[in-house]
């Protein structure tokens, strides 16, 4: 494991940025429908430093396919890592996705296609037992996002169609038109981002284990996401914040070291309480952030991770890093 830069400091961690303060925001409005109760508070929690240093798990690791990773994931309690894609040879409007296994060094360990899904801007893992189920978007709209959510067994080397038996579909927010999720492993609470049918972007908080089992009642949280005109490419869900990953790839108009940044929202108010730049993987080639997680490490340390997608077009490869100071 290296580093982008030399740092002096903290203990055996990994990622990080520069830093810029971000104004806070208030709580978006919501019209409830009839089957969803009033919003609980999320107990307080620590957050990461998003000004802290950033470390590699690993770079310019091969996918199944050549395309660039849009997310990833982890099951927390079998120790595994999922990176989704879009598939080779499917329009990007199909909603087709490749996901791969990848052990923490980078090597690919398995991989299953779906078809009919959606983008992949954010999936999840739940551990049941030694099995790992995954939670994704599916059901492709018009504008190649998923519709609602869909839970399935990891099963390496399979296919599953949009209409396959071995999915349960949900949809935990009613009125949404596009959705995905983001599983907080440690707190087993589970972040929906979706796009309601007036058009407003937003996320809502719920137990895991209450949405695999078709209870969609005890909405813990619901807020606007903040305003922010940088392309958005990933999140996740660490305690009472969600985190957010901006940035495109480096370009004519967008040099080294890019335009990445990284944020925290309380979940609770709905406010922007840091945004940071991130110098995460300043050297790669290409370098588009693509996806985050959480994930606790066997001795107790929790990480949040930043996705980059880097290499040429049509050997497009996956890197990893990660922050893992708490404030």
């Amino acid at each position: 494991m290296t580093q982008d830069r030399t740092w002096n400091r903290r203990r055996l961690l990994k990622l990080g940025g520069g830093a810029a303060a971000g104004a806070a925001l208030g709580l978006g409005a919501k019209v409830a429908t009839a089957s969803e109760a009033a919003p609980t508070a999320v107990p307080t929690s620590s957050r990461f430093d998003l000004t802290e240093p950033s470390y590699d798990l690993f770079r310019h690791a091969r996918l199944h396919d050549a395309r660039v990773q849009q997310s990833f994931c982890f099951d927390n309690v079998n120790r595994r890592l999922f990176v989704a894609q879009l598939k080779d040879g499917s329009a990007d409007s199909s909603g087709d996705l490749c996901i791969t296994q990848l052990d923490f060094s980078g090597n690919e360990l398995g991989y299953m296609y779906l078809l009919g899904f959606g983008h992949a801007v954010s999936i999840a893992a739940q551990p049941v037992g030694t099995s790992t189920y995954l939670w994704t978007e599916v059901d492709v709209n018009s504008g190649a996002r998923g519709k609602r959510l869909a839970r399935f067994r990891w099963s390496s080397g399979t296919t599953l169609s949009n209409t396959s038996s071995a999915l349960t579909k949900h949809s935990p927010v009613s009125d949404a038109t596009e959705t995905t999720c983001a599983i907080d492993p440690v707190n087993n609470r589970m972040a929906i981002r979706y796009l309601n049918t007036a058009g407003s972007r937003r996320y809502a908080i719920f137990n895991v284990n209450e949405v695999a089992a078709g209870n969609y009642t005890n909405r813990l949280a619901d807020f606007a996401q903040p305003s922010d005109s940088a392309v958005f490419q990933g999140y996740t869900l660490y305690g009472s914040y969600v985190y957010q990953l901006t940035g495109t790839a480096y370009g004519a108009d967008n040099p080294s070291p890019g335009n990445a940044y990284t944020s925290s929202v309380n979940v609770n108010t709905g406010a922007l309480t840091q945004r940071a730049f991130t110098g995460a993987g300043s050297t790669l080639t290409y370098r588009e952030p693509e996806g985050m997680g959480v994930y606790r490490t066997a001795a107790g340390e929790v990480r949040l991770f930043l996705g980059f997608a880097s290499g040429e077009a049509g050997d497009r490869r996956s890197n990893l890093f990660y922050k893992n100071v708490l404030v």
